[in-house]
This record gives structure tokens, C-alpha cells and sequence, in this order.
């Protein structure tokens, strides 16, 4: 099965694609703004030479100087714990934003590392500030991105504190079937680009702890896994779990 994200723009030059050609549009920046407006912003985006998995797009304390848009692959965000490990922050698909928290310090707090072959537009700010306070559309749909942005940062933390270990999976899941089904593909059948280690410590779990979910899911008829392709049979069941309203015991997070 193809990679949803690579069924987007392929074959195109993704160097040379414009914002009005791109099929992520409506997910981006550019929601709500004329072809006018979309052609100003447009003229100030840089398109980068596609990023190999493993390397990174920016590292923790690098300076801020431009938010990213992913137009095809996926990347994780993480921080360096003080163990020298890392702490998983985020998995980013195509059509999201990165780098808006480096707002305030000036730097980037987290690194973001590519997951896959991964193609990025960067906006750099100054100019996207100075868009943004011509064009008010442009301006709400900044602040529309931040405050899903601080919703995301409150169901985290909502998920790693109330929730069992098969809630998270579950709802971890559904995210990513609810996200690509916005990007126009199956909601039921997706790659998963991120590793089991990196599931789990995104979740707060054991890897041990995500395989026997997995398998518990497969067993129960919620899902089929072949390695990274997952295919969801049952999406209702699996919405239930993640809302905490299955019958079973729960499961410990380590």
C-alpha cells in the first residue's frame, strides 16, 4: 500500500509547486484568503530540497527564524531529557505547521526530526508577520493554528494523566485516522511512519506495553497490524475505548 503522504503530490516538483496547486491548501495557511492574498503569500514561502528520514528540519535551541508547513512525509518533535534520552512531543503530518512555539524565546525548544522522506515550505516570519498584518484572514488563521495548538498541548496532557494504557493507544489511533481522513484519505487504513519506541514514548508507555496493546486490538477484532500498516475494522469499538466506555480492566501504563 502507498504511503498516503506520498499519493499527495507525487510527481510534481514539490520545489515548484504553488500554494493554489497544492491539495493541502485548505489545511494550511492559506484557508479564507483570495487568489490575490494567496498569491503574496505564496511569494514569500521557500520550498526545501525534501529532508531524508533521520535528519532534522531544526534542533532545540536553534534561532527562530521561520515556521515550517509539511507538504509531504511526517516528522516527530521531541526534547532531550536530562538522562540524555528524548521525550517525544508530537508527530507532524502534511498540512501542518511547526515552529510556532519558538515564538516567544527566539529559539526553538524542541528538535523535529524526519520520520520518512519528508518535504517541508518554509515561511520565514518576519515576512509572514508582515503579511499577516495586512491581510487580517491571514491573521485569524494564525491564531486559529495557535489555539489548536494549545488545545492539542491541553489533550495531551488530559491523555498522559487521566487515561489507561489502551485508552492512549486507542485514542493516539484515532487522531491519526480522523487526520488523514482531512486529508482526504481513508480514515481506516494507514502507515504508521513512527516506530513502536516512539509511540510509546510519546504515550508514556513501555514499548512491551504498545506491541501487547496492538496485539490485544488484532485479537479483539479492533484492527489488523502488519507492521506499520495499520487497517482499523472496527472504528466505533476503537472510539469507545479511547472515551473510556469498554467494559474491561485497565491496563497499567509501564
Amino acid at each position: 500500500m502507498a504511503h498516503p503522504a506520498q499519493q499527495i503530490i507525487a510527481p510534481l516538483d514539490q520545489t515548484k509547486l504553488a500554494c493554489k496547486d497544492c491539495s493541502l491548501f485548505q489545511l494550511c495557511l492559506p484557508v479564507g484568503i483570495d487568489a490575490t492574498e494567496l498569491d503574496e503569500l505564496d511569494s514569500i514561502i521557500k520550498r526545501r530540497r525534501p529532508i531524508k528520514r533521520g535528519e532534522h528540519l531544526f534542533h532545540v535551541g536553534s534561532p527562530f527564524q521561520a515556521v515550517y508547513a509539511v507538504r509531504s512525509g511526517s516528522l516527530r518533535t521531541y526534547v532531550p531529557t536530562e538522562d540524555g534520552l528524548e521525550q517525544v512531543t508530537g508527530f507532524h503530518l502534511p498540512g501542518e505547521l511547526l515552529g510556532l512555539d519558538a515564538i516567544h524565546l527566539k529559539h526553538h525548544p524542541c528538535a523535529a526530526k524526519a520520520l520518512e522522506t519528508t518535504s517541508i515550505c518554509e515561511i520565514p516570519f518576519d515576512r509572514l508577520e508582515e503579511l499577516s498584518a495586512r491581510l487580517s484572514s491571514l491573521q485569524h488563521q494564525l491564531l486559529t493554528i495557535m489555539s489548536k495548538e494549545i488545545l492539542h498541548d491541553h489533550s495531551l496532557l488530559m491523555l498522559l494523566g487521566k487515561k489507561s494504557a489502551e485508552e492512549r493507544l486507542a485514542a493516539l489511533l484515532l487522531s491519526l485516522s480522523e487526520r488523514y481522513q482531512r486529508r482526504g484519505f481513508s480514515p481506516t487504513d494507514f502507515y504508521l511512519s513512527m516506530s513502536r519506541n516512539d509511540i510509546g514514548n510519546y504515550l508514556g508507555l513501555a514499548v512491551e506495553t504498545v506491541s501487547r496493546l496492538f496485539s490485544r486490538f488484532r485479537e479483539e477484532g479492533v484492527l489488523i497490524v502488519q507492521r506499520k500498516h495499520i487497517c482499523i475494522l472496527d472504528l466505533a469499538k476503537l472510539r469507545a475505548i479511547a472515551n473510556h466506555k469498554s467494559n474491561r480492566g485497565e491496563e497499567s501504563g509501564g
